[in-house]
């Protein structure tokens, strides 16, 4: 025969298991996604090619930092026109010293009376293109670079991550991120189950020890009283415990609640402000690889990164799609004597002391580090936190660059007596308070 204890205690169950259920319910979330680092990518940029036609790797490179901060504004290393012709198999077409004339003075060839100078110049409409005292050797690093890129395949493979994946996107960590968190939401859909079938089993349970006590001929008062008895829920929420329970879940979730809410004050990540002119950094930076540096021309120079002058954006749009409605934009603020009032995305507190040229220049630090994809988006949104505690952790994880800095030496050797690790930017003083407080 069942007990009336057991009864009575699969009864008792049956409350806590329905408070245990909700509570697991109100505080499963999926884990956010770690956020892929794009420290170390410049717009445009990707791993050094095999070098072409004797030039080694570094000449390569050298090539192509030339050519991005001087030609790509008004060229491709492809078939595409921007205001020059595209220069793809340029080097097959003339000769190297050719090219090296006209590089450095395309005006002295033209007057010359070189046919091929005067056909290039005729053909694009009589633009004058701009002389450079280029060295002999960067001029031939220059030609190897567009001789590199002429040899890479024009129709480059979609990455793994699929076509819609951004440049600089580590596709890998992206996946098993996005694996955990799927993971983590199977799990707790499979605890949501097995908790309501657990619940449906002792209802069943509880309806078969019932209707075996009703088919019992001979019943004590004991079990009569049980079989008689209707679970009160009024009673069951008046208890001490189960309010104290519910006080408690109403208390955590509250906290947790203000907890978010005062820390995001002041923390503007994903602002993404509607400017005057519709400017895209994804066909800007992105698809044209212009170099950061040409437009905010003080980044490796100034505490401040500037906003680009309207005479910037001339020097190419005073030739290409003048037509276009937000260009005219530029040129109405032009006759007008009026600046374009740009709306500032990343916002620093007059607290905290930050200087631009002391990350680029001098600590190598890339836009995308804290800008994130910056060459990927249409808008410009603020990528990163830029609080107090993300700061900190970069100073603390990122190593020193002292190679060829005497200024270090001293200070290298120093840690190294003292720490096995490396020699890091909180190890000169990075975390120090009055480092950005002042």
């Amino acid at each position: 025969m069942i007990s009336c204890k057991k009864r009575a205690k699969y009864t008792f169950l049956l409350p806590f298991l329905f408070i245990f259920f909700v509570f697991s319910s109100a505080f499963a979330q999926a884990p956010e996604q770690a956020e892929i680092g794009t420290a170390g990518v410049t717009p445009g940029s990707a791993a050094p090619a095999a070098a072409g036609g004797g030039a080694d790797a570094g000449v390569i490179d050298a090539g192509s930092t030339l050519f991005k901060n001087n030609c790509v504004q008004c060229h491709s290393v492809g078939t595409d026109v921007v205001v020059g012709p595209g220069l793809q198999d340029v080097h097959k077409r003339r000769s190297e010293a050719w090219l090296m004339k006209w590089i450095k003075n395309s005006s002295a060839l033209i007057q010359s009376g070189d046919k091929d100078a005067v056909a290039v110049f005729n053909e694009y409409s009589k633009q004058q293109m701009p002389s450079f005292a280029f060295s002999d050797d960067e001029l031939k690093a220059l030609i190897a670079y567009m001789a590199s890129e002429s040899a890479k395949p024009q129709t480059a493979a979609a990455p793994s991550g699929g076509p819609d994946t951004a440049p600089g996107q580590n596709v890998g960590t992206d996946a098993i991120g996005a694996g955990i968190g799927n993971t983590i939401d199977l799990l707790l859909v499979v605890l949501v189950v097995v908790l309501l079938v657990l619940v449906i089993t002792l209802i069943i349970i509880a309806s078969v020890l019932k209707n075996y006590l009703k088919g019992k001929g001979d019943l004590t008062g004991a079990e009569q009283e049980l079989l008689e008895r209707r679970t009160n829920f009024a009673n069951i929420y008046k208890s001490k415990a189960v309010r104290i329970i519910v006080g408690l879940i109403f208390v955590v979730v509250l906290v947790d609640i203000s907890i978010d809410k005062v820390m995001g004050i002041g923390i503007q990540q994903g602002y993404a402000p509607r400017q005057p002119i519709a400017f895209s950094h994804k066909l800007h930076a992105g698809d044209h690889q212009i170099n950061c540096n040409y437009c905010h021309t003080s980044v490796y120079k100034s505490a401040s990164a500037n906003i680009p002058s309207a005479n910037i954006c001339m020097n190419c749009h005073s030739q290409i799609k003048k037509e276009s409605p937000e260009i005219q934009k530029i040129y109405r603020a032009i006759e007008n004597n009026k600046p374009i009032e740009w709306v500032r995305v990343h916002n620093l507190p007059d607290l905290a002391y930050f200087n631009h040229s002391q990350h680029t220049k001098v600590g190598g630090v890339e836009c995308q580090t804290c800008h994130g994809p910056i060459e990927t988006m249409e808008v410009v949104a603020q990528y990163s936190p830029l609080t107090m505690g993300w700061c900190i952790d970069c100073h603390r994880n990122t190593p020193l660059n002292t190679e060829g800095n005497a200024y270090y030496d001293n200070l290298v050797k120093l840690h190294e007596k003292q720490s096995k690790g490396a020699f890091i930017v909180a190890s000169n003083g990075g975390t120090e308070c009055s480092k950005c407080h002042y």
